[in-house]
């Protein structure tokens, strides 16, 4: 073959492309490994190296590199042979918009502590973060009642009074998400069928105020409302007790008044 025709196969050849490198995710990079590490122990008080590298599918030396590393930094504190997460994480946690000087939390807690003294009964501030509920702040005092919230805790927004007083006053499209994740069942008095759900949103957006009636716990009821800005939820107040001797329509007044007064606040 001519150098002519060498070069015109060479313009017609069709042009084969590289493919481009693919960016390993996950817990394939030191980050992913680190924050994996991360995420288990912040579901327990403390674990050891064995039990972190169990959770996590990770080598014990990859693990044991990493809490060094994280040690160092304040992620990370050691108790023993066990490790628990660090003041580090409480600081940074801190400095998220809605927990800042200012910012919704600090802004809300002397209308939570005014409802907490009308009523002598749990108060929560939550924010949607996804489909989940996450608890900005609880106001409680010695009364035995357990609810199973606690600041920095998650719940499925479908099943708490807080989740449902948001839902109903957000864009359906995240309503849309809340469904296809599926409504579970947490007791006998969840509402796990579409139809009854959807039903109670819409009796919600028309009385302003939301109840989980055992919804998340058996013997605990809720009433919550939305905090509302231009319409839409942008947190919620809550007031819980135990079913017994808890009458949720008599804190159907002061919870409204304290999530409307905080929303006032905010738009100050």
């Amino acid at each position: 073959m001519g150098v002519a025709s060498v070069s015109a196969a060479a313009r017609t050849a069709p042009v084969v492309e590289r493919p481009a490198a693919i960016e390993p995710t996950g817990v394939d990079t030191s980050v992913g490994k680190a924050l994996a590490i991360l995420d288990e122990l912040g579901t327990a008080k403390s674990l050891g190296v064995s039990a972190l590298a169990r959770r996590t599918e990770l080598p014990k030396s990859t693990v044991f590199r990493l809490l060094a590393r994280l040690e160092e930094r304040g992620y990370v504190e050691r108790l023993g042979k066990e490790y628990c997460l660090g003041r580090r994480l409480f600081e940074l946690g801190n400095q998220i918009a809605a927990c800042r000087p200012s910012g919704l939390r600090d802004i809300a807690l002397p209308y939570l502590t005014e409802l907490y003294e009308r009523t002598h009964y749990i108060v929560h501030l939550a924010i949607l973060d996804g489909v989940e509920v996450l608890y900005l702040e609880k106001l409680f005092g010695r009364d035995p009642t357990r609810a199973p919230s606690h600041v920095g805790r998650r719940v499925p927004a479908a099943c708490c009074g807080l989740g449902k007083a948001m839902l109903a006053f957000s864009d359906q499209a995240l309503v849309t998400e809340v469904l296809g994740e599926g409504l579970k069942r947490h007791t006998p008095y969840t509402i796990a069928v579409e139809q009854l759900f959807l039903e109670e949103l819409a009796r919600i957006r028309d009385a302003g105020v939301a109840f989980d009636r055992e919804e998340v716990a058996v013997g605990l009821t809720c009433v919550a409302a939305p905090i509302l800005i231009d319409g839409r939820a942008v947190a919620a107040v809550s007031v819980s007790g135990p079913t017994a001797r808890f009458d949720p329509e008599t804190m159907v007044n002061p919870v409204r008044r304290a999530a409307a007064a905080i929303a006032q606040h905010l738009q100050a």
